[in-house]
């Protein structure tokens, strides 16, 4: 008993050293990837923040930042606000520190999930290491480093909840619904998807269990029959249905310890887990942007035009993301040439993220976040399978001193080579028009211009309190957005005008006849600023290597 008490005592202080391990070798490594150049997004968030910080969000029924009038919502109102509130304080470097902090969270929370499912330390934190290079594209300030820590930690407490019915981790599956929906309310019926699997797992063990449900049916059937009408050999078929249940019966059982390839599991849970996710579905009406907002903002966003132009929602191409190559090919070999058993549920995780992945490569961070975890469960059952002895070796030895100094060695190393990539990097560089904006402050009438820009950097005049025709906020220039009566047919779509400029697919003075544009900022070495200088009808106001303005006469 002594050397049980022992062992456990060891094994326990070996895992929280390991933790420490863990948690000092994420940070380091959020250090190395978090960018401190500043993503296009981030500039209209701060600028938006600073709007909510003075004036609130209940009044708004314009948008204040394009010369265009359209209707507006805040999407994603906390976070814009909290990262005003960290801007106003520290500036960007705040907001640097803010993506170190955030990005470590996320790591953090992915080797918790992975540990959960795993129960082995050390794969662990390999899955999460892993999980956090293959998101490092997705890494920045952007409200979907939140959305993403709690995203895993809703597959987490959805985990825990299961194990142990606690009424804790259902409040907090109450309370994660509410921060999405205010925090990034695009991605809020996300949340309900990760429950799907949960879902479809437990109808397949009601299946199951049912068939003698079934077998008993057929039983009372045939004694009703036989009351109306008496049948011969009655004795003969019900106990042949008695023998089918008895069979069944120990099929099932025998399946449930020892299923081929699936685990279904069975727990009473489930139906507790059920009535949560219906709970949830009204979490959606407890934010600031109206009923409707949560429900349809999302939908509104798949069926425009923006995710057939903007890159991260265009399908994915194995050929050009060898991460995601990696993983089907990891995740097959493990299922096909090995004996290791999948759970059900996360049969149909799999399935769904890697079709989501095809779709539109953006959710590849979503098969890191979920499918990085599935596969280091089904690497460590594979261990345990065959060396059940290196999950308790691979903890000592790389808990004690000597390990634990060779692993945080090993990820500096790694991480050094990424912090001097951006070491040299500011926060903002000359991709955005700096000095042009700094020009077109002083010497334009900023309250009667009509200013034409491209997407790529609207967002960037926008924080410098320039009005914009178009910013990176792309669902705001969108028929199914500006619509102020609720028919698209009613709304502008900005988003393809400007693309249609930008790509010389239509007539650019078209256009600019149509919004009645009296300036135009663009690229130096663009296809339009080329048409543009040779233009009559257009001067040259303002020009340096990377940006040129003019002024339309006409």
């Amino acid at each position: 008993m002594e050397e049980n008490v022992e062992g456990f005592s060891k094994e326990k202080t070996s895992k929280i050293k390991f933790h420490v391990v863990a948690i000092i070798c994420i940070i380091l490594f959020a250090i190395a990837i978090a960018p401190k150049t500043l993503q296009n997004d981030t500039f209209y968030t701060v600028k938006i923040g600073e709007y909510i910080s003075q004036n609130g969000i209940s009044n708004l029924t314009e948008d204040p930042f394009s010369w265009i009038d359209l209707p507006y919502t805040f999407p994603h109102w906390l976070y814009d606000f909290m990262m005003f509130k960290i801007y106003n304080l520290f500036n960007w470097d705040g907001i640097y520190v803010s993506t170190i902090v955030f990005a470590a969270t996320l790591g953090f929370a992915i080797y918790m999930l992975c540990n959960k499912l795993s129960k082995n330390t050390i794969i662990s934190f390999l899955g999460a290491m892993l999980a956090m290079f293959c998101l490092k594209p997705y890494i920045t300030a952007r409200a979907q480093l939140v959305t993403f820590i709690l995203f895993v930690f809703t597959v987490f407490f959805i985990e825990k909840f299961l194990e142990t019915s606690k009424k804790r981790y259902a409040l907090i599956l109450l309370i994660i619904p509410i921060l999405i929906a205010n925090l990034h309310v695009a991605v809020w019926p996300f949340y309900f998807v990760l429950y799907l699997p949960y879902i479809a797992e437990y109808i397949l063990s009601l299946q199951i269990l049912n068939f003698d449900f079934i077998l008993r049916l057929k039983k009372v059937f045939w004694k009703i029959i036989n009351k109306i009408k008496k049948i011969e050999n009655l004795d003969e078929k019900l106990n042949s249905l008695d023998e089918k249940i008895k069979d069944n019966k120990e099929k099932r059982e025998c399946y449930f310890n020892n299923p081929y390839k699936v685990k279904i599991e069975k727990n009473k849970n489930y139906k507790w887990l059920l009535l949560i996710f219906v709970v949830c579905i009204f979490t959606g009406l407890l934010t600031p942007l109206g009923p409707s907002t949560p429900y349809t903002y999302l939908y509104k966003t798949m069926i425009g035009n923006t995710t057939s132009v903007i890159n991260e929602h265009l399908p994915l191409t194995l050929v050009n993301n060898k991460e995601c190559v990696v993983f089907l090919v990891i995740t097959l070999f493990l299922l096909i040439f090995t004996d290791t058993k999948i759970r059900a549920k996360n049969v149909f995780f799999l399935i769904g993220l890697i079709v989501l992945t095809f779709m539109t490569r953006r959710q590849f961070s979503m098969l890191c976040l979920i499918g990085i975890p599935i596969v280091t469960e089904l690497f460590s059952d594979l261990l345990d399978n065959h060396i059940p002895s290196s999950k308790m070796k691979l903890l000592y030895t790389f808990s004690n001193a000597v390990g634990a100094v060779f692993i945080i060695c090993v990820v500096f190393l790694i991480g050094s080579r990424y912090y001097k990539e951006k070491s040299d990097d500011a926060y903002i560089t000359n991709s955005y028009p700096i000095a042009a904006s700094n020009w077109i402050l002083n010497n334009l009438d900023l309250e009667n211009i009509r200013l034409f820009n491209e997407y790529n950097y609207g967002s960037y005049l926008l924080y410098r309190g320039i009005p914009v025709m178009i910013d990176s906020r792309c669902d705001l220039y969108t028929p199914e957005y500006n619509t102020k009566t609720g028919d698209p047919k009613d709304g502008t779509d900005i988003f393809m005008d400007v693309q249609k400029v930008c790509t010389i697919s239509i007539s650019y003075e078209k256009i600019f006849e149509k919004y009645d544009i009296t300036h135009v900022i663009s690229y130096t070495n663009s296809k339009l600023s080329m048409l543009l200088r040779k233009d009559d009808n257009y001067k040259i106001l303002y020009r340096d290597d990377n940006f040129t303005v003019y002024e339309r006469n006409v």
